[in-house]
């Protein structure tokens, strides 16, 4: 178990569009607990009754259990037609190109003949082309008909430090090191998706990796690229690709549109009153998140995390939360003090407290104050 605690973010909407992986070197930092500490907690008030100035507030969860991402549609390994045919069924479910869908699914196909122990998935490929360059769309341009950027996508804003060695330049829509692509053997062209996901799988299944296992799942990530926030990334994306590939239908759904949302905004900071860049703060509170989640999906919250609880469908006791739930904390006879987003396996997207960012956590574990969940939409 990890518990990760980040600092404030200075740059406002820095992490948020592009996903600038390495913002995080700049604007923000992590602080790390020891596992066995419970997630801190300091007196609250809700929003509406806070005096303005007064930045405290009741801390949310902020527990990560390890996890990999739940099992996805797998691409078989058959014709290119039928390929094809499997990216074009679920491109704009995902909201990711055929093309670079299709190079995910090469990685795994791949993999499957060299590493079948290393169980590598396309949606952990695709998490990382998110987090990497927007699935070769960082420039504004698409992988064209061949899977090639159609410009050369070099080191994205603030990932490339100054005084970098040349072997440690990232480049291409994996954002592949020298390195790390001499390491993996890279043919071809690291620009090209095929030959840069295939080049990918090789290095997080390097040295016996099996992906299945939570703990060996966030270690290669993070062997991958060293910063929690883009491990969070891929996790967060990865998992809707996977939920989103077995029920594409979903896809247009309020609930997953708010999820999409709050995803986009992980690494903002927690802002007590925020109601994020939109409306002219740097980040969010917890049902500031929540609520902005929604409006971005056309559904209306109230603004308190006691008040959403009170007026939102329940789901019954006892029902495992969907993806898109409000899940809640505190006390349903006096006061919820805290609201988060369910993603599934377990995960919720929520702003815990100050000194923290948006990020995701474990949503339940044991002696937290967890009330229950509502369903705003389906």
């Amino acid at each position: 178990m990890t518990i990760r605690k980040w600092g404030r973010a200075a740059a406002g909407r820095a992490l948020i569009a592009l996903i600038m992986v390495g913002a995080l070197a700049t604007s923000a930092w992590l602080l790390v607990r020891s596992p066995s500490q419970a997630p801190s907690t300091v007196a609250a008030v809700p929003v509406d009754q806070q005096p303005a100035g007064n930045a405290a507030s009741a801390a949310g969860p902020s527990v990560l259990e390890v996890s990999a991402p739940v099992q996805a549609q797998a691409p078989q390994e058959q014709g290119k037609n039928d390929l094809e045919q499997w990216a074009a069924g679920l491109s704009g479910a995902l909201d990711i190109p055929e093309r670079a869908l299709i190079g995910y699914a090469n990685g795994e196909l791949t993999l499957r003949k060299e590493q079948p122990d290393c169980h590598l998935s396309w949606v952990t490929l695709a998490g990382i082309g998110k987090a990497s360059s927007n699935h070769g769309r960082y420039n504004g341009d698409s992988l064209n008909a061949d899977g090639v950027a159609a410009k050369p996508l070099g080191a994205v804003p603030l990932q490339g430090a100054a005084g970098e060695a040349a072997s440690e330049q990232r480049s291409g829509p994996m954002q592949l090191t020298q390195a790390e692509w001499k390491k993996a053997k890279g043919t071809g062209n690291p620009q090209d998706i095929d030959d840069a996901s295939i080049a990918a799988g090789r290095v997080l299944c390097a040295g016996g990796t099996d992906l299945e296992a939570g703990q060996s799942w966030w270690n290669a990530i993070d062997s991958y690229r060293n910063s929690d926030l883009f491990r969070q990334q891929v996790l967060g994306n990865a998992q809707l690709y996977a939920a989103l590939s077995l029920a594409p239908e979903a896809a247009s759904s309020p609930s997953t549109r708010a999820v999409r949302f709050a995803l986009d905004q992980l690494g903002l900071p927690y802002v007590w009153g925020g109601n994020g860049p939109d409306s002219g703060a740097a980040g969010f509170d917890c049902s500031g998140l929540t609520k902005a989640a929604y409006d971005s999906a056309g559904v209306s919250l109230p603004r308190t995390a006691d008040s959403q609880f009170r007026t939102e469908p329940p789901v019954p006791s006892g029902a495992a939360p969907k993806m898109g739930d409000l899940v809640f904390y505190g006390s349903p006879a006096t006061r919820i003090h805290h609201v988060g987003l369910y993603l599934g396996n377990g995960l919720m997207i929520n702003a815990p407290t100050t000194g923290m960012a948006v990020q995701i956590a474990t949503y339940h574990i044991a002696g937290d104050d967890y009330a229950g969940a509502g369903r705003p939409a389906n």
